[in-house]
């Protein structure tokens, strides 16, 4: 009779204590979800943020380098009316290129229209009145100007100007060369992305000057941002943070997380209500909960129901851990894939490698002809010298759109960048003098661009080529030898006095 009591109560406690051990684990638990939770999407917000920044940043220096090629001409062949006559030929091509772009233009020095990409030209428009036209008129800075959004006075388009200053001769301001990028091109980027129904992205300059955001509203685009926590907060970080800050558009409590674009005076910051982030963590933590209530009322469950928790989270952490080894697998799979050069669009040397030796392998089993020209750019170091890097990467992108458009036309055919400015053709199946014509073919193409050297005698970029083929006996055929007696053969057409295909085996001066 005494000792019923004592085994109640030792009952009672063990029971309490249990239960107050299993609150207290699943509190902490849920805690450190909690805060693992949010660290995993400051991560994800960063990650976005970055993503935005590279794209806006990518979109701006596609724009820049435009104008980098027509303040080069202006400058170069100066504004007569045949000058202008090739510049809106030009303005009009790169507009159908970079559908990103509503328009280019350039003005004089005094503001008004010297040449556009319009087909229609408009009449008594003067753009002196505009911030990034007196901003370059009173700067002498020839780097690209990232202006204050404007309203196209012909199409009534919310714009991005994107500029750069125009000289004379004597360094004085000559004109300012424009490229106008649709605020809305960044709002439909920004409307892919997965925000929730709370979260918010924007495009800030860094006065503090709007350029968009999401959700849109006309109004924002060109408010001044300098007294928003937003910008206060950047200011204060540096070009990449995060902060919680509650808007003061709706009230919402946001975590932000803000970067600066690479090469321009802008940020972009990527918002997450932080509502919508914890409302999973919610959902589990009231689940879980309610698993103790019931764990704390059926006594006898209490032990079952720990091993389903700790095999819960043991098969939740292989699922994460499956997961992330299906992700690594994926990464592989994509690294392995990546073979083509991001400059031109052609295989890189990689695939080449890997091209040339299974073609070899093929000539031996099928005792076939393969034929390998080798291309080089005449004079590059010089253009690059001339024009600039950013000129010379133009020039090897329409290079290499002209020898894929040529070479690339049966499915074993291979056009890579073999590297530099020199290019490779590799052609299955075809014999020294086929190769010959289609390296004739392409060096034609490429004259017929026209793009200006001063360099060159005929004033244009040529190409020269080496060929050779071969039909392997056997597989211990080496793919250098072909190289070589191919780039053999590009030497002698170089010696020769370049823009001409030379055959290895018997040389021919085009």
């Amino acid at each position: 009779m005494l000792r019923r009591p004592s085994i109640t109560l030792r009952t009672v406690v063990f029971v309490t204590i249990v239960c107050l051990g299993l609150v207290a684990i699943d509190g902490w638990n849920s805690w450190q979800s909690r805060q693992l939770h949010l660290r995993q999407m400051s991560v994800a917000t960063s990650n976005l943020a970055r993503a935005m920044a590279q794209q806006a940043d990518d979109q701006i220096k596609l724009a820049d380098t435009v104008l980098i090629g027509i303040v080069e001409r202006i400058e170069s062949d100066g504004a007569g009316p045949i000058e202008v006559a090739r510049l809106r030929e030009f303005l009009a091509q790169r507009i159908a290129e970079l559908p990103q772009l509503d328009g280019l233009h350039v003005y004089d020095e005094a503001g008004n229209w010297v040449a556009n990409s319009r087909q229609i030209w408009p009449q008594n428009l003067n753009n002196a009145d505009r911030e990034y036209f007196r901003f370059h008129r009173e700067n002498t800075s020839r780097r690209p100007h990232v202006g204050t959004p404007v309203t196209s006075r012909t199409s009534g388009r919310s714009l991005v100007p994107i500029s750069r200053r125009i000289n004379h001769a004597d360094g004085s301001f000559a004109g300012v060369a424009l490229a106008t990028i649709r605020v809305d091109f960044f709002g439909n980027f920004f409307d892919s992305l997965d925000i929730g129904q709370a979260g918010a992205l924007g495009l800030i300059r860094e006065d503090g000057t709007m350029i968009t955001r999401r959700p849109f509203n006309p109004g924002m685009v060109g408010r001044d941002m300098r007294g928003s926590e937003l910008f206060q907060a950047y200011r204060s970080q540096g070009p990449v943070g995060t902060a919680y800050i509650r808007s003061a558009q709706d009230g919402v409590l946001r975590l932000n997380s803000f970067r600066r674009l690479p090469n321009y005076p802008l940020f972009v910051a990527a918002s997450l209500s932080k509502e919508e982030i914890l409302a999973p963590w919610w959902r589990e933590t009231l689940w879980h909960s309610a698993g103790v209530v019931l764990l704390v009322l059926i006594v006898g469950g209490v032990g079952w129901r720990l091993v389903k928790q700790f095999q819960l989270q043991i098969q939740t952490e292989a699922e994460l851990r499956r997961a992330r080894d299906a992700l690594e697998t994926l990464n592989t799979t994509l690294n392995t894939l990546a073979m083509e050069d991001g400059l031109t669009g052609l295989a890189n040397r990689r695939k080449f490698d890997v091209t040339l030796d299974a073609e070899i392998s093929r000539a031996v089993r099928d005792a076939s002809t393969l034929a390998l020209i080798m291309i080089d750019v005449d004079c590059f170091k010089q253009y690059n010298d001339i024009y600039g890097h950013a000129a010379g990467d133009e020039c090897l992108q329409k290079i290499g759109r002209a020898v894929a458009a040529v070479a690339a036309k049966r499915p074993g055919d291979l056009a890579a960048r073999y590297g530099g400015e020199e290019l490779a053709v590799l052609l299955p199946h075809t014999d020294v003098q086929a190769a010959v014509h289609l390296a004739e073919r392409i060096r034609n193409a490429v004259r017929d661009l026209k793009i200006p050297h001063a360099a060159m005698a005929n004033g244009f970029v040529t190409l020269s080529a080496g060929v050779e083929a071969l039909k392997p006996a056997d597989s211990s055929a080496k793919s250098k030898e072909l190289i070589e007696a191919a780039d053999k053969a590009l030497y002698h057409a170089k010696t020769q006095g370049r823009d001409r295909v030379c055959a290895a085996a018997h040389p021919s001066v085009s």
